[in-house]
């Protein structure tokens, strides 16, 4: 069994302090009213509005009850109080704050505006509004205070899940078939804890002084019930001959008050990292590889038939001016076992055509192709749930920054046997010995141990070794791996592109492997095709790329790249100008503008993607060297 750490919210002074005041606040609220209710509610009409004595510590009120004792009982209806309306202000804030990320995008769009609308409404307004709206009794006084916290709550945990949403391990999540309601529960919210629970301990100070001050104008407790507030309402009649009958009630107030505030913020850092998945390798992490046997795949059906067929994909966004596509008529076809490269710039549309045959642009996005098949299986009919269990064990996505692909508070393992649960039917100890053995598949040392580890306790190689056994647990017909080598050391790097031939050479498995480096793709690829302004311009086998290249930008990314024959003398090639922006594509040939050898035909008319025996090309001037092109124009 895993080895229980002592809660971090104890190795500070500020929880320490914080803990021990709220100990002694929730006893006090227990033991009070069952200790001494009978001595705070006895009255004495012979003792009425005194002052401190021995018998009275600080004094009668008004029918001669003790106010000592009665501050003392009233810290459970207080603090009840205050919990009631914190936790219905926080549970409501988590639903409307959520509420976008699962329903639609437009009507998610009319739930933000909703509560932005609410937050113009300043707090104390709204609650004496709905106090007065509702009744003037406790349970109105709760439901008011809950619902004007609701808002900014709602708000604040919008903003926060709305960034983690765009996360790449969320996406991974997505595409793995998770249900969107579990994305929440287990990658959302663990990570935005933290934050959540620091302003949830805050807003219940603030609610326990709002439950004061509505009592203390007579709009809240009612008697004969008593909290804070109206022990203090009721000593503002002798708050000159007994200060102590208002003092008591406040200092209640604030010493409750900096237990709220003080053990949030000692807790907060606990509900990240040590919140999930605490137990889950407890009983796993040596068990056997317990794994139920994967279907028999047709070999001859499985070989002979394309993985990946796409035919004129368009990818486009709306924009001001009208819809921006950055990815325009892209056609690409992988067989089993088979490496393609796609290379280009910054912005040339290569992650966002990875993204559409994931089935990962979302809203406002459209994607759109007259062919977008994925293991016979066409991924634009029928609604994109049918399509969960294939994606979820067919395709594995390697991800540019392994570091935002992985759930920083979840453990490894878990991460990994997440999937196989879903789609592969696996009990979770056989997912979690199905997970450790893809840990040692991709050579991860001591993989029992790894797995009960947390990202950041990895390398960046690590990472990414991980992410590509991730998506070795179920039976991947296809790897997209964009950027999986960036900011890796050459050693790292080696090593990452080793593995990613190995899997394709031990499963079968088409890679999709997306880089700015061309050298990279050239010594793993069968094929490399070559992206600009969000169309192929060029396909070839990756043997022939530095030797029979013809478009002037292919030619340019191989110049721009240093060898063993590179004059250190001589500046380094740079491909001038700036990559075309998305949002205004010219008419023509959109590399024209860069293109030393650009005509006015270029300029005018586009190439389209001509195929011959070398591969395909789009350029007006295949295969056409500068000279020669500089001869042809002095004639």
């Amino acid at each position: 069994m895993m080895r229980r750490n002592w809660p971090q919210v104890l190795r500070t002074p500020v929880g320490i302090v914080g803990v021990a005041l709220l100990t002694i606040l929730v006893v006090l609220a227990v033991v009070a009213p069952i200790l001494w209710g009978d001595r705070a509610t006895a009255t004495d009409t012979q003792d009425i509005l005194s002052g401190p004595s021995a018998e009275h510590w600080a004094g009668t009120d008004n029918l001669g009850r003790d106010i000592f004792f009665r501050t003392l009982v009233a810290t459970r209806l207080s603090i009840v109080l205050t919990l009631l309306a914190t936790g219905l202000g926080v549970g409501l804030g988590l639903l409307l704050g959520l509420a976008p990320l699962l329903l639609p995008r437009r009507l998610g769009r009319l739930m933000v505006a909703f509560f932005n609308v609410l937050l113009g409404f300043p707090s104390l307004l709204m609650v004496l509004f709905l106090a007065v709206i509702l009744g003037v009794s406790t349970s109105s006084a709760v439901l008011a205070i809950g619902v004007a916290i609701a808002a900014p709550f709602a708000r604040l945990a919008h903003a926060l899940a709305a960034g983690i949403a765009e996360r790449d391990y969320v996406a991974a999540a997505r595409i793995s078939g998770v249900h969107p309601v579990r994305i929440i529960v287990r990658h959302v919210l663990p990570n935005v804890a933290e934050p959540l629970v620091v302003n949830a301990t805050v807003t219940a100070s603030s609610v326990l002084l709002a439950f004061g001050g509505l009592s203390f104008l007579g709009i809240g407790v009612q008697p004969p019930q008593y909290d804070w507030g109206r022990l203090m309402q009721d000593g503002l009649l002798s708050i000159y001959t007994n200060p102590l009958a208002v003092l008591l009630p406040g200092i209640a107030f604030v010493l409750t008050g900096l237990a709220f505030n003080l053990t949030g913020e000692a807790a907060a850092g606990t509900f990240g990292a040590k919140s999930r998945s605490t137990a889950t390798w407890s009983s796993t992490a040596m068990a056997p590889a317990i794994v139920r046997p994967e279907p028999a795949a047709d070999a001859g059906n499985a070989r002979d038939a394309d993985v990946l067929d796409v035919r004129d994909l368009h990818v486009s966004f709306p924009g001001p001016d009208g819809p921006i596509s950055p990815v325009r008529g892209v056609s690409i076809t992988l067989r089993t076992g088979e490496a393609v490269g796609i290379v280009g710039e910054s912005g040339s549309g290569k992650s966002m055509t990875a993204l559409a045959i994931a089935q990962l642009v979302e809203e406002p996005g459209r994607v759109a192709a007259e062919r977008l098949t994925f293991c016979e299986t066409d991924l634009q009919s029928g609604a994109p749930s049918s399509h969960d269990a294939l994606l979820g064990t067919s395709l594995a996505v390697v991800f540019q920054d392994p570091m935002t692909s992985l759930n920083p508070v979840m453990r490894v393992g878990t991460q990994l046997a997440e999937g196989a649960r879903r789609h592969q039917g696996l009990t979770r100890q056989e997912a979690s010995a199905r997970a450790v053995d893809r840990l040692r598949a991709v050579h991860l040392d001591d993989p029992e141990r790894r797995a009960r580890q947390h990202p950041h306790e990895f390398s960046g190689g690590m990472r990414q070794r991980t992410m590509i056994g991730m998506g070795l647990m179920g039976t991947p017909r296809l790897i997209v791996a964009d950027e999986p080598t960036t900011a890796l050391d050459m050693t790292v790097q080696r090593q990452v592109l080793d593995l990613l031939q190995e899997t394709r050479r031990d499963h079968g498995t088409a890679v999709l492997l997306i880089s700015h480096d061309i050298s990279v793709v050239s010594s793993v690829c069968d094929r490399v095709l070559v992206m600009y302004a969000g169309r192929i311009v060029e396909d070839l086998p990756s043997a022939d790329l530095r030797t029979r290249a013809r478009h002037p930008y292919t030619r340019a990314l191989i110049g721009a790249v240093p060898d063993m024959t590179t004059d250190l003398d001589a500046p380094l090639a740079t491909i001038p100008g700036q990559p075309v922006d998305p949002r205004h594509v010219p008419e023509g040939c959109a590399y024209a503008a860069r293109c030393p050898l650009a005509s006015e035909r270029c300029r005018q008319e586009d190439p389209a993607l001509e195929s011959d025996a070398i591969g395909s090309v789009a350029c007006w001037h295949a295969g056409v060297t500068l000279e020669a092109r500089t001869e042809e124009m002095s004639r």
